[in-house]
């Protein structure tokens, strides 16, 4: 739509730049052509200006986009790395399995010889095998041997029991526990990839609003190049009716002289004429004289005469022009800033109340549902901490420590993931969707990327 005005503009400019009435003095059209350059110039003017303004806009969102491009960067590599763990997970998952099908094996062999064996205590023991081995007249020594014997059978069997019941709970344990971390690893991974997706979007948008600025400082500029040629073609204008009007006023100066100089010649003429009728005159009187025969006296007279002459005057003119322009400019800035105040005991003792509400994608709900990063700044909220919600910006607030120096209320971040510590080595977070918000008991469960210390 500007686009349009400003050629709308544009035309009416460059026609009044060419059409002039037939009726009108050369003065009139100079002045005329000057305001049409006055404006032509004004509307110049304005363009520079909308150009100057988009390209501070563009260079702004240029910014912006190099930024996304950082972050997009940084959660594809986290992602990546998301994916290479979940294959690590799931290799010690199917490793785990296997000891737990190689124990069954084991279990399933061990119960056929503990069969074998309880059917021989059976059929050697028992009630009636006492009985037979004392009716047999075996010696007190055998009978005491036999006894040891079976007392030796069970509490083989009861030890295989257990041992065999340690190694399934303990193989059944780090299963489940396994497939914690994995389930974490892989709520972490559907984060980061709706955050690249989130990325890629917002860069497409800002791609296509840095394109429509260049389309528009393109269309700008070709607007502002036949403004200066609008510009050329008044000012040639100009000076052609300036030196229309200068050779005018010479020509005006050069008849108004040759008619003096035409004046001047007459006036002397008629003088040199005045002159030699007076001289006939006096030279006929002489001769007149000189032939009288007669005696009587003669007194020849004789006459003057003056003139006056005049001479005309001209005068000249004289033109002057001056145009003047103005300009502004502009700026603005902002800033931001946040405070807050609590102990790590407080963070952990807050937190932890929420245990067992839903995870949810994106959300900020420690009731309803929060993300990891979520869950984080809200609970910091709390206690008026601003921080934001991004597990990989959670990564730069407070100030870093080492995960051996951890404390309760430090925040453990890992790739794509975080949790706040709570103490002996567990961290209490929003863990995926089956789980929701939980403890678990190993924070080093994956590549602990870094700790920080908010309070």
């Amino acid at each position: 739509m500007r686009k349009k005005f400003l050629a709308l503009s544009l035309a009416v400019i460059v026609s009044a730049a060419q059409v002039m009435t037939v009726s009108a003095s050369k003065q009139e059209k100079l002045q005329q052509q000057q305001a049409a350059q006055a404006e032509t110039s004004a509307q110049l003017d304005n363009a520079k200006a909308e150009i100057d303004d988009l390209e501070t806009k563009k260079n702004q969102i240029t910014g912006e986009i190099d930024d996304l491009d950082a972050q997009l960067v940084v959660t594809m590599a986290s992602v990546e790395n998301l994916k290479n763990e979940i294959a690590e997970k799931q290799t010690e998952i199917e490793d785990t399995q296997k000891k737990l099908s190689d124990a069954q094996a084991e279990e399933d062999e061990q119960y056929e010889q503990m069969k074998k064996r309880i059917k021989f205590l059976y059929e050697s023991g028992g009630d009636n095998g006492w009985a037979a081995l004392i009716l047999e007249g075996k010696d007190l020594s055998s009978i005491l041997n036999q006894a040891e014997y079976t007392q030796k059978l069970y509490k083989y069997d009861r030890e295989c029991l257990q041992e065999y019941m340690d190694l399934v709970q303990q193989v059944t344990d780090y299963s489940n526990q396994l497939a914690d971390e994995k389930a974490d690893l892989e709520a972490s991974e559907a984060e980061q990839e709706a955050q690249q997706q989130s990325l890629e979007e917002m860069l497409e948008q800002k791609k296509a609003v840095s394109d429509d600025y260049e389309n528009q400082i393109a269309d700008l500029n070709d607007m502002a190049a036949q403004y200066n040629a609008v510009l050329a073609e008044q000012n040639a204008k100009i000076q052609q009716i300036q030196e229309e009007i200068a050779a005018e006023e010479a020509a005006k100066a050069a008849e108004e002289a040759r008619k003096a100089e035409e004046a001047r010649q007459a006036a002397e003429a008629a003088e040199a004429a005045r002159q030699a009728e007076a001289a006939r005159q006096a030279e006929a009187a002489a001769s007149s004289a000189a032939n009288n025969t007669t005696t009587a006296d003669n007194t020849p007279s004789s006459t003057g005469s003056s003139t006056t002459t005049t001479t005309p005057s001209n005068g000249g003119s004289s033109y002057d022009d001056s145009s003047s322009s103005d300009t502004s400019s502009s700026d603005d800035s902002s800033s931001s800033s946040s405070t807050g105040s609590a102990t790590g005991s407080a963070i952990v003792s807050y937190a932890t109340q929420f245990i067992g509400n839903p995870y949810v994608w994106g959300g900020t709900s420690l009731t309803n549902g929060a993300d990891c990063s979520g869950f984080i700044m809200s609970v910091y909220a709390h206690f008026g901490y601003d921080l934001p919600h991004s597990s990989s910006a959670l990564r730069g607030v407070g100030r870093g420590v080492s995960y051996a120096e951890a404390q309760p209320g430090d925040i453990i971040c890992y790739s794509g993931h975080v949790a706040i510590y709570i103490g002996g080595g567990a961290i209490v977070h929003a863990s995926n969707e089956r789980d929701g918000i939980k403890i678990s008991s190993n924070a080093a469960y994956t590549t602990i990327l870094a700790v920080r210390r908010v309070v």
